[in-house]
């Protein structure tokens, strides 16, 4: 029998971090899932869909998953105004991470991020030194053309026509429940810098430092970034240092992979990898495409 996720609520300096948790008894290893913007742990436990949930899929298969509330989201709401700095938002989620485990974390820690979450995910890869592996979806190094122009006026309170449907178009790759906003959260200020920044400086800044295996799942129907061979051949070129880069294509999927009716298919892809990570079997060419 399995553990089903359950809310978290741990202090960090003083600071309420919350999250969902499903803890295995015997963690062959720790995942760590962060969220995208204006939105919260919940998507990585798809509501009334278990089927389709990360956190019910890894904790069967015998990992510790935890899905955090990022720095301002959550408890940590009205502490938002304090995590402009980027060390301040990975000191504090790694410190809640550690307090959650609190005893034996298997292997190590894998990170998985989307979308905006792939700030916060990257920088935590490169700041501890029991990171296993990495996961990132969501994001890019260059806009679409659709996306440029709405991805540039949107803000914490400015939601502009066109950005729903980059995010959740087509809308018959997702459950009809989570089309109804159940899963939305109020932004955070810093992220207007994070994406301001994000894709110009600090993508290739800390992907240059990653040093464990890193794999980059791209949705057939991403409509935010630009996807073609020479855009995902730069990415992986970002992780010069990483020991083995690995694109993975997941079909009849959007922008929010881990809430499409194909979820529970592309998580599966992610656990695949986190046992490779864990046993070290990458190949040895740097840049494998996988379309499954």
């Amino acid at each position: 029998m399995t553990a089903a996720p359950r809310p978290r609520v741990v202090l960090v300096d003083g600071i309420p971090m919350s999250g969902l948790v499903a803890q295995a008894e015997d963690p062959r290893a720790v995942i760590v899932a962060v969220h995208g913007g204006a939105t919260s742990a919940a998507y990585f436990d798809c509501p009334g869909r278990p089927e389709l949930s990360l956190l019910h899929r890894a904790v069967a298969a015998g990992f510790t998953a935890i899905a955090l509330d990022r720095p301002g989201y959550g408890t940590s709401a009205a502490y938002a105004g304090e995590f402009s700095d980027p060390a301040r938002r990975v000191a504090v989620t790694s410190a809640a991470v550690d307090k959650i485990v609190s005893g034996s974390g298997g292997a190590g820690v894998f990170v998985l991020g989307h979308s905006a979450g792939c700030e916060l995910a990257l920088r935590l890869a490169t700041a501890r030194d029991d990171i296993v592996g990495v996961e990132l979806a969501g994001t890019g190094l260059r806009y679409s053309d659709a996306a440029k122009d709405i991805i540039a006026s949107a803000t914490v309170t400015n939601r502009p026509a066109g950005l729903r449907d980059l995010l959740w178009e087509p809308t018959e790759l997702y459950p009809a429940e989570v089309l109804t906003g159940a899963l939305s959260a109020p932004g955070v200020a810093y992220e207007a810098e994070v994406t301001a920044n994000w894709a110009r400086r600090d993508f290739p800044a800390v992907a240059a430092e990653v040093r464990v295996p890193v794999q980059f799942s791209i949705a057939e129907h991403e409509k935010v970034w630009q996807t073609g061979p020479s855009a995902v051949a730069a990415i992986a070129g970002l992780f010069d240092a990483a020991p083995h880069v690995q694109v993975n294509e997941v079909p009849a999927s959007g922008h929010n992979l881990s809430v499409g009716l194909t979820a529970g298919q592309y998580h599966g892809q992610v656990l695949s990898f986190i046992e490779e990570c864990i046993a070290g079997t990458q190949g040895r060419d740097r840049v494998h495409v996988e379309a499954s």
